[in-house]
């Protein structure tokens, strides 16, 4: 029994009823006022989980940066597509027009012969009794002249001209010279000019911005790790010397590589954050989908899918805002819509004409015609590029030898950078016009 109860049989058995009526009373209301506070207590607190913290380039979508982790690549590669498209999106329309797309033209003017053996070219020595490719010797400075005419009426404003060399150290001073004069003969078309001509030094750099020189392709190919799989004669060290002497001579590095090699994911990851880690991203980023051609020893490697560019294309346009993305090698079995996908996650460029060195390319009617579909229309010539060197951001910068044409050409830059609108980060226009770059 308890404590209370006691209490009040005891009073009521003394006969003191009414005194015992108001004790008990006073008793009860006591113990139920405790036992009711003891119910009614603050229940403990319960451990929340934290907030998860939104990754930096999440937080930073846009930011022009060189210090990307591996893992901050692998990240943004991984994240699901249509999430990863849209924020690429998002980044293009900070820095570009989304409907200004560059039509170049890629010419191989020394095709076969090269000493080195990438697994995937037919121009490799080492195979061209299987891929049948013989060693032709450079063209001649008129016909090299004739075919950028034709490019420009065709509509493209960037030529682009390609030797099978190991790289200029190899051949007579003849011919380098016949190069600078082919550069120094199409800058005074209006064009811009890019070549790519194997490993450079920084003397044969320098004359090729004296030239006139736009920009100079040189492709990592993939990453460090899987790069000894596709090559044995250089290394990739090899690669980034020469792209040191582009970028110090003052012309614009355009540089990529080509997915569907054999490579895994990490491996285009890997790619993709050594150009983002640069000194300074590059001015253009070729991704260039395989062409397995016969003879070679990667002739029976399976392209990869058109979604699988679309991620690189997009990862590419995260991790380097400003750069110019282009569609190379491997749009030709592309669909539409898969290009589509590729524009809308940034890539702005693609090479047109029958072929891209010695693979097959899309007709450029099929991409006049695309172009009317998707509303997109051809990028001037020497338009600002916000991550080229001086050999790319106005005319007059790009070289003492441009010779007739270089001063029209700047002129005819303000207007068409007039035409864009209301260009990036508002007032692109008028900053593209006087070479001030994008943001």
């Amino acid at each position: 029994m308890s404590q209370v109860a006691l209490f009040a049989r005891s009073v009521l058995c003394s006969g003191q009823q009414a005194a015992g009526v108001s004790v008990l009373r006073k008793a009860f209301l006591r113990a139920f006022n405790s036992s009711s506070s003891t119910l009614q207590a603050e229940p403990l607190p319960v451990a929340s989980e934290p907030a998860p913290s939104v990754p930096r380039w999440i937080r930073e979508l846009g930011v022009v940066r060189t210090d990307w982790t591996r893992d901050e690549v692998a990240e943004v590669y991984n994240t699901p597509l249509l999430d990863l498209v849209y924020r690429a999106a998002s980044v293009h329309r900070m820095y570009n027009d989304p409907s200004m797309v560059q039509r170049c033209t890629l010419l191989s003017i020394k095709t076969g012969g090269c000493p080195e053996n990438c697994n995937y070219c037919s121009q490799s020595s080492h195979w061209s009794k299987d891929t049948g490719m013989k060693a032709e010797k450079l063209m001649d400075l008129e016909e090299v002249y004739q075919a950028a005419l034709r490019a420009r009426d065709a509509g493209s404003t960037r030529f682009c001209m390609g030797a099978a060399w190991r790289g200029p150290s190899q051949v007579g001073q003849r011919q380098w010279e016949r190069v600078l004069e082919m550069i120094r003969r199409i800058r005074g078309l209006g064009m811009e000019v890019c070549t790519t001509l194997g490993m450079l030094t920084p003397e044969q750099a320098s004359q090729l911005r004296q030239a006139g020189l736009t920009a100079y392709n040189h492709n990592l190919d993939t990453s460090p790790e899987y790069y000894e799989k596709i090559t044995s004669t250089r290394k990739y060290e090899d690669r980034l010397t020469t792209l040191e002497a582009v970028r110090e001579a003052g012309i614009s590095v355009c540089a990529g590589g080509i997915i569907g090699l054999g490579e895994g994911p990490q491996d285009r990851v890997g790619l993709i954050h050594q150009l983002a880690t640069l000194p300074a991203h590059p001015e253009s980023v070729p991704i260039n989908r395989l062409v397995a051609i016969k003879g070679t020893p990667l002739q029976d490697q399976a392209p990869p899918e058109g979604l699988d560019l679309v991620r690189c294309v997009a990862t590419a346009r995260v991790v380097m805002p400003r750069t110019v993305v282009r569609l190379s090698a491997g749009r030709l079995d592309l669909s539409r819509g898969d290009q589509a996908l590729a524009f809308l996650a940034g890539a702005n460029s693609i090479f047109d004409g029958d072929k891209l060195l010695t693979t097959p390319n899309n007709d450029r009617n099929e991409d006049l015609a695309m172009f009317e579909q998707l509303g997109l229309r051809s990028r001037p010539a020497f338009l600002p590029y916000a991550s080229g060197n001086e050999t790319s951001r106005s005319f007059e910068d790009a070289g003492s030898g441009g010779g007739g044409g270089c001063g029209s050409t700047a002129a005819e830059a303000a207007p068409a950078a007039e035409a864009m609108g209301g260009g990036c980060c508002g007032g692109g226009a008028k900053k593209a016009a006087v070479g001030g770059g994008c943001c």
